[in-house]
């Protein structure tokens, strides 16, 4: 399915932060509707080193089944590093809600989809969107760049003793900052009433991204007040996606798309 491709930055002009040639952009995946319907920003997963594609346009298209909006992010990765990553997820969900009369997109109910370090990018702006903004370009960044509601799938969450190294040292470098570690583990940031809510789901075999990172998060969520639904199933490698080979698991895209509907993606 061929997409609509949107430069995040100006044309030809090198995004601030870049350490190389990439133009960050967003992929269209609308619905054609008749009245105002959700959306949700898809950020694949890959360790902040590459984008893996069965987390970008499949995640898309699913929910354009379910005729909910859906846009992927191409955000940059290593040789970028923080904040490159999160500068590009604040300006999609920005220039997402700028576009949302053209799709028929309710502003009020644009979601974040991660998966992985893709995750850990959705989890950042949902809890970092107001902080370290970068400078403003135009009017498209007057807008709120806060999700209304955040998807974790197999998130990576958490700098300490389940983190997973290599998305931290992609997204940080190789001796991170002590202050930039801790301000990037999530579960230490949540606050009620300005954390969006929150669909996490895991298996609890993942040897790769340890489950202990969205038990850590779900637990931050319970302390502040912030609803959130958290899934763990027993069985499954890290990096499932929709997971066509795992029926059982696969519920997930079902649940999570219910749990959208419930709070008024769709009417």
């Amino acid at each position: 399915m061929s997409a609509e491709k949107v430069n995040l930055w100006k044309e030809n002009a090198k995004p601030l932060h870049s350490n190389d040639d990439f133009f960050p952009y967003l992929e269209f995946y609308p619905v054609k509707t008749a009245k105002p319907v959700g959306a949700v920003m898809v950020c694949p997963g890959g360790g902040y080193a590459h984008r893996a594609p069965h987390e970008g346009e499949t995640i898309a298209e699913e929910f354009n089944k379910q005729g909910i909006h859906a846009f992927v992010l191409h955000y940059r990765v290593a040789p970028n590093r923080n904040p490159a990553p999160l500068d590009d997820a604040r300006r999609g969900m920005r220039l997402i809600r700028s576009m949302a009369s053209k799709f028929n997109v309710k502003a009020d109910k644009i979601a974040v989809c991660g998966f992985s370090a893709g995750g850990h990018l959705a989890g950042s702006l949902g809890i970092h969107f107001d902080k370290s903004n970068y400078p403003a370009i135009d009017s498209i960044d007057k807008l709120s760049c806060r999700p209304d509601a955040m998807i974790l799938c197999y998130p990576v969450i958490s700098s300490g003793e389940y983190r997973h190294d290599g998305s931290f040292k992609n997204l940080l470098g190789s001796e991170p900052d002590s202050t930039l570690m801790e301000h990037f583990s999530l579960e230490n940031h949540a606050v009620s009433g300005v954390t969006p809510p929150a669909f996490m789901w895991h298996t609890s075999e993942d040897t790769a991204v340890p489950v202990e990172n969205s038990l850590l998060l779900a637990s931050a969520l319970s302390r502040n007040h912030i609803p959130f639904e958290l899934h763990i199933y027993e069985k499954g490698r890290h990096g499932l996606g929709l997971c066509p080979e795992d029926s059982h698991v696969a519920s997930w895209f079902r649940t999570c798309t219910e749990w959208l509907v419930s709070m008024g993606w769709k009417d």
